[in-house]
């Protein structure tokens, strides 16, 4: 059992590493050998797991693989549960309504004992008064930064300005009363922050990014630590 048990834990963290992942790593995590992780390894692969590479390379697991939502264990199911429910109470109706799905199919996938514990946690996602941004708004947002297109906005500052740009939306966080995305600024030149109850309007372009949202939200981020070290606010949008 308890072989089984590590041989899931090594799918795991293969799930978790998106390049190759030496035996050394993987042994220091599980704290076992090397030589048992390239045992284990060998017996995935003749087990039919898509595991990719070799001793001394790394190994990684090729895309298209899922582990059985059985092996969750009741900690795992509890945060899903809790991160779905608190999703569900987003004005995004688009990802409330994901978020009941995601619910529905883990219900009917677990077993009986933890399917039960889905109806009933205990745990509560408790989300304070939310913001009246439209919800299709924070769907346009969403679209632009999955299909890495520039959005055309409308946009109210702080002060009471209103102004028209393209921005290139890289990162959405939702707060429990508003929401706020960082973009690159076409106007500016430079990485903003807007909050969507101050959008007035919203409109996909056919503008691409100039380089991948990944990069881009790399970019940002590194950005960002700087001034929040250095105690700035970030730049909104004006």
């Amino acid at each position: 059992m308890d072989r089984i048990l590590r041989l899931f834990g090594l799918m795991d963290s293969l799930r978790r590493h998106r390049e190759p992942v030496t035996a050394q790593e993987l042994a220091r995590e599980h704290r076992v050998s090397a030589r048992t992780v390239y045992r284990d390894i060998q017996l995935l692969q003749a087990l039919g797991a898509p595991v990719g590479g070799e001793a001394g390379l790394g190994y990684v697991l090729r895309p298209g693989f899922f582990l059985p939502p059985l092996m969750f264990s009741v900690e795992e199911l509890e945060a899903a549960v809790l991160g779905a429910r608190w999703v569900e109470q987003l004005p995004d109706a688009e990802l409330s309504a994901a978020a009941t799905n995601v619910l529905s199919k883990l219900t009917a996938a677990v077993p009986k004992h933890l399917a039960d514990r889905i109806g009933d946690t205990g745990l509560w996602a408790a989300v304070g008064n939310t913001s009246t941004a439209p919800a299709p708004i924070l769907g346009v947002v969403r679209r632009a930064m999955r299909e890495e297109r520039g959005l055309s906005i409308r946009y109210q500052s702080r002060a009471g300005a209103t102004s028209e740009r393209i921005v290139l939306p890289v990162q959405l966080a939702y707060f429990e009363t508003h929401q706020v995305f960082a973009a690159w600024c076409c106007l500016r030149s430079a990485f903003c922050h807007f909050r969507l109850d101050r959008l007035q309007h919203a409109e996909l372009t056919e503008q691409r990014f100039h380089k991948r949202r990944v990069d881009l939200a790399a970019e940002w981020f590194k950005e960002f630590e700087a001034d929040f070290a250095q105690g700035k606010p970030g730049v909104e949008g004006t």
